[in-house]
């Protein structure tokens, strides 16, 4: 799965496992979350997000991974920590994945595996819930989300199933009411102690919201569709190198949604299948012992996307994309990422063309005490608005977040950001800014309660397409 094809909320859920002390294991937790969201990109780039730990970067090769996550020891990399090894201290992990003790959830255990059900409850109101500047119209809704997450408890392998529903219900405009239903299973085989092959399968019922990008201009109801996913990969370690292979198959089933005047739209024309190898390299030039540490790395992938289209223009095309940096710790305060690569994207149909360009990445993570975290991201792409769709768009964005540990159970996160999108071959230009804001309390190991506020603003050269939007939500969860 695409790394920006995630929600605006699937960001603000946190969630976490009982695993040993282990950041692979939590951040395994965390990624399930954040990828059993709608795959519908609401915008382009997101806001720094929490870094997957290896091995699971050899599935979503993408994804910014910070220097000090990279090289521990073979059994730390594959989420296995030896018995008599310490557990990683909680103040050594990031802000938003940590959990104190006396928070983390209890779980259930059956033979040898954990479960950890969980259930987030709320209400948000939206200042502008078709995302339109003609038809603004502002709503609440009651957002409903039970989860639940299981994990085996085996010496070697490992199993992790998620299943997740979110239910949004709305006062005043019912046809937005929409149900995301998503089971997702990650797995580990362990074929030496160094050699790995890597499951992620995932069977969604989705919506794509109104006012997305890849929605349709007068749709006023979500589209509803279906993904099925399943990838596997290769992963081994040769001493400083780490290196994997993987392939992985998308298919998408969109079904019709509905324009202001009551017109049915059909999107079956996005309906197919995208086939995707992909691979990567992570070398540490310099050991724990030396200042500054460094890495390098190279991310690739090739897809082959058998999209249906229409009959005069069917939406078949190929591409790849690659991306090669270097993984930097400056001191132990400082770590950071900074990647250049290209990406091309050819469409079958002449009339569609060749979408193509320089991508760049700069990821800096900056921890003046271990109560803070400050992150800057810098990035350009070069993709579409949905990888169903041949609308080719290039993306410049700037993103600035703040997680702040003001207390054990008082976390404070806020980011801002700036984007500028291209669309090519097209005369349309926009720029969006966006904040967020969110305070969590954890009021012990069993709930906690979620303040959050969302502001987006899309300036564009057609102004159709220019509107802003606020979202203000309350959400309670408990957990076992």
């Amino acid at each position: 799965m695409h790394c920006r094809r995630r929600g605006w909320f699937a960001f603000a859920f946190g969630s976490g496992g009982k695993a040993r002390g282990s950041w692979g294991a939590s951040c395994a937790v965390a990624a399930l979350f954040l990828g059993g969201a709608s795959a519908a990109r609401a915008q382009l780039v997101v806001p720094p997000t929490v870094q997957l730990a290896p091995p699971w970067n050899a599935q979503r090769v993408f994804e910014p991974i910070l220097y000090p996550r990279l090289w521990w020891d073979v059994d730390s990399l594959l989420g296995r920590p030896p018995e008599d090894a310490p557990a990683t201290p909680p103040e050594d992990l990031p802000v938003r994945v940590r959990q104190q003790p006396g928070y983390e959830p209890v779980g259930v255990r059956a033979g040898s595996w954990m479960f950890y059900p969980s259930l987030t409850a709320g209400g948000f109101y939206d200042s502008n819930v078709f995302s339109s500047n003609i038809m603004k119209r502002g709503d609440t809704a009651l957002r409903v989300h039970p989860a639940m997450f299981a994990r085996s408890l085996w010496d070697r392998h490992e199993v992790t199933l998620q299943a997740d529903v979110w239910s949004d219900f709305y006062r005043n405009n019912p046809g937005l009411d929409q149900t995301n239903a998503s089971i997702r299973e990650r797995g580990r085989i362990d074929v030496r102690h160094d050699i790995a092959i890597l499951t992620n399968f995932i069977a969604a019922s989705l919506n794509e919201g109104v006012g997305t990008l890849s929605s349709p201009a007068a749709a006023v109801k979500p589209t509803p569709y279906t993904l099925v996913s399943g990838d596997v990969t290769y992963w081994q370690q040769f001493n400083r190198l780490v290196a994997s292979f993987g392939t992985r198959i998308d298919s998408y089933d969109y079904g019709s949604t509905v324009a202001q005047n009551g017109t049915v739209i059909n999107q079956s024309n996005r309906d197919g299948q995208i086939y995707v190898g992909h691979g990567r390299f992570d070398y540490a030039l310099s050991g724990a012992a030396f200042r500054p540490q460094l890495g390098v790395f190279t991310a690739f992938d090739v897809n082959k996307r058998d999209i249906r289209g229409v009959p005069a223009q069917p939406l078949h095309s190929d591409g790849y994309r690659v991306l090669s940096g270097v993984n930097v710790e400056f001191t132990h305060l400082i770590t950071g990422e900074l990647g250049i690569g290209y990406a091309r994207q050819r469409f079958d149909v002449p009339s569609i063309g060749t979408n193509e360009g320089l991508e760049y990445r700069a990821f800096i993570t900056w921890s003046p005490t271990r109560l803070i975290d400050v992150k800057f991201k810098a990035e350009q792409i070069v993709t579409q608005a949905s990888e169903t769709d041949a609308t080719g768009i290039r993306a410049d964005a700037l993103a600035f977040g703040l997680d702040y540990e003001f207390r054990r159970n008082v976390i404070l996160s806020v980011w801002g950001t700036y984007e500028n999108d291209k669309f090519l071959n097209q005369f349309r230009r926009d720029n969006v800014y966006a904040t967020f804001g969110e305070i969590k309390y954890l009021f012990n190991r069993f709930s906690s309660m979620s303040f959050r506020h969302k502001y987006i603003q899309r300036e564009s050269n057609i102004p159709f397409f220019s509107y802003d939007k606020h979202e203000v939500g309350v959400y309670v969860t408990t957990q076992f």
